[in-house]
């Protein structure tokens, strides 16, 4: 059953040439005397022609064909018929005349026709991934997966970097997303990790003096899913040595730009721009800015204290914030519609939605409250045109940001702003910790290793831990130490991450006082990097780019589940194999584990 070429590969230059080829039936269609099979290999498509004045066996079987039957065929390129050629087809200027054809396999009846298949459920196309993957999309997803992680490695091996494979069975350091464990056989009652990333192995890597570390790597995480999140997921991971944040951030963006000039044939000027932690909250609302549109928040607090409505000034007084954007084009809204979006900025967090519209002067229920010239400036420092509408959150701070943010968005995409471009950005300067009010401690912005910046270094060794507590006068002093954190953002979503690490232990020993860790903890999650820190530990950082997250942003998918080739639920379910499932009692057995009837 050799084939001469692909299906989608034929061209007119092929015009009279003898061909072989093989695939799938897409669809088959009998016009009376011919019939027209269009043939589907991973190259593409091509219209196959069965004539019985070219074989008339060939021609009578050909009846008997059906959607995603596997067959090899053979015979003439010919040029189409003038009039029906196919424009929008690489093949669609020729087609083949079969002299042979040989079943090679038949198929079931389908549970979703091919042609529709982009627009089956979920679940089915899941259930049937063998089928789903047939798709010209799906194929061209993975396709472009298998290009990018060849220009990522090249471009590592480039710079010196190592490929380095780190252990899959590994040490639980439950301190974030829950870890996936593996019970040990030869070891009864001990676990494995599945590792969440290969953080601490690439560290040692460091003390080791391999210097540059990289891997294109699977890592596992138990937590609730997204759209955007599979418990397990690929990274691109690196670290080096003897190397500063400008370095590390200078060699990713370097990639990047290798990565979509060779994959997707996109320039991406370098370098990238970059915003503080404190200035993305303040113009977006979050730390992971689209900066495709605009829409950004403004401060409303001085402007509120010039009104007499109590909601803006009670916020204000309990240390509060008052933030407002621009609903572009909204004045129109009935009150109907106003009241389902208040009803969903509550759903977000907030107590309510305050509104004002631009149209003939300013309406709104709170417009009372305020003078006219304050009416004015609020309008003008949110760039409001007429009917446009003004909206305002006041609450804490950690509300009206998340509030706004998520409003932000919408809009972004109900009022048509985002531009198909591809918009890049560093977050940095981010603080080094941040305080869990539910766990009444100290959390770590990135993760317990990250050094804090040059400057606050001494300030962070000097700190008083007995200050830090709930009732604590100097938390600010805390949460104002800074780190060497960097992340990458791609059109609003959160793409890498990293730091420069710690290489002392005594500030590694600090950080895990100021997390709450205490020193027994730390030595049994942590000892062997804290042993290792004390054998001429060098300078060195990092980063871990997430690559399902990237490629789904560069082919413009809206689910990672679209370039990952077998992906798991939202509820972490394989539904094509079934995973995961009941085991065989003997196989707990000599696991030394019993299962616990939840329900009983």
């Amino acid at each position: 059953m050799v084939r001469d070429r692909g299906c989608g590969e034929i061209r007119e230059s092929d015009t009279g040439a003898g061909i072989s080829l093989a695939g799938w039936v897409f669809r088959r269609r009998d016009h009376g005397g011919l019939i027209f099979v269009d043939l589907r290999d991973r190259s593409g498509l091509v219209q196959v022609v069965f004539s019985p004045e070219v074989s008339e066996e060939a021609h009578e079987r050909a009846h008997d064909l059906r959607a995603e039957f596997v067959i090899h065929v053979s015979g003439e390129v010919r040029r189409r018929p003038e009039g029906t050629e196919n424009p929008g087809l690489p093949t669609g200027m020729v087609e083949l005349y079969v002299r042979t054809l040989t079943l090679l396999n038949e198929s079931a009846p389908l549970p979703f026709p091919m042609e529709e298949a982009a627009e089956a459920s979920e679940f089915l196309r899941l259930k049937y991934r063998y089928l789903d993957l047939r798709r010209p999309e799906l194929q061209h997803n993975l396709i472009t997966r298998h290009k990018a992680a060849k220009v990522i490695r090249d471009y590592f091996d480039e710079h010196g970097f190592i490929d380095i494979e780190t252990p899959m069975l590994t040490k639980s350091t439950p301190e974030g997303a829950r870890d996936y464990l593996v019970p040990s056989r030869v070891n009864p009652g001990q676990f494995y990790a599945l590792p969440q990333s290969p953080q601490l192995f690439k560290q040692i890597l460091m003390v080791a003096g391999l210097e540059r570390y990289f891997q294109i790597v699977r890592c596992f995480r138990d937590e609730d899913l997204r759209a955007d999140r599979q418990p397990e997921f690929t990274q691109v991971d690196l670290e080096m040595s003897f190397a500063d944040r400008e370095e590390i951030m200078a060699l990713t963006e370097g990639m990047m730009q290798r990565l979509f000039r060779d994959v997707l044939g996109v320039d991406i000027e370098i370098p990238i721009p970059r915003l503080s932690y404190k200035e993305s909250m303040e113009r977006f609302g979050n730390d992971k800015p689209d900066l495709r549109f605009g829409l950004e928040l403004k401060e409303m607090a001085d402007l509120a204290r010039g009104g007499s409505f109590k909601v803006f000034l009670d916020a204000l007084e309990s240390g509060g914030r008052v933030k407002a954007i621009n609903g572009k084009g909204m004045a129109g809204l009935s009150r109907k519609e106003l009241d389902v979006l208040t009803e969903e900025a509550k759903a977000f967090g907030a107590k309510g939605l305050a509104w004002i519209k631009v149209k003939n002067g300013f309406e709104s229920p709170i417009a009372k409250f305020f003078p006219e010239g304050v009416l004015r400036q609020m309008a003008e420092r949110l760039g409001t045109d007429e009917e446009d509408l003004m909206l305002f959150v006041a609450d804490r701070e950690m509300v009206v940001h998340d509030v706004l943010s998520r409003l932000r968005l919408e809009f972004g995409t109900r009022l048509d702003l985002i531009k198909p471009e591809f918009r890049f950005l560093w977050v940095v300067d981010f603080p080094l910790v941040e305080w869990d009010e539910e766990e009444s401690r100290f959390q770590a912005m990135h993760h317990p290793f990250t050094s804090p910046a040059d400057g606050d270094l001494e300030k962070l060794l000097a700190l008083d831990l007995s200050s830090a507590g709930p009732s604590g006068a100097h938390r600010s002093l805390f949460t104002d130490v800074k780190a060497k954190a960097y992340d990458i953002v791609l059109n609003g979503h959160e793409i890498g991450g990293g730091s420069i690490r710690i290489h002392r232990r005594d500030v590694q020993k600090k950080m895990f006082e100021l997390l709450g860790i205490s020193e027994e903890d730390a030595k049994l999650k942590f000892g062997f990097l804290l042993d290792a820190l004390e054998f001429g530990a060098p300078p060195h950082g990092g980063i871990a780019l997430g690559l399902d997250r990237l490629l789904m942003l560069m082919v413009g998918a809206s689910s990672i589940r679209d370039v990952i080739a077998f992906p798991k639920t939202q509820k972490a379910v394989c539904l094509m194999s079934g995973a995961p499932s009941a085991v065989e009692p003997k196989q707990l057995r000599e696991l030394f584990i019993r299962t616990l009837d939840i329900g009983g």
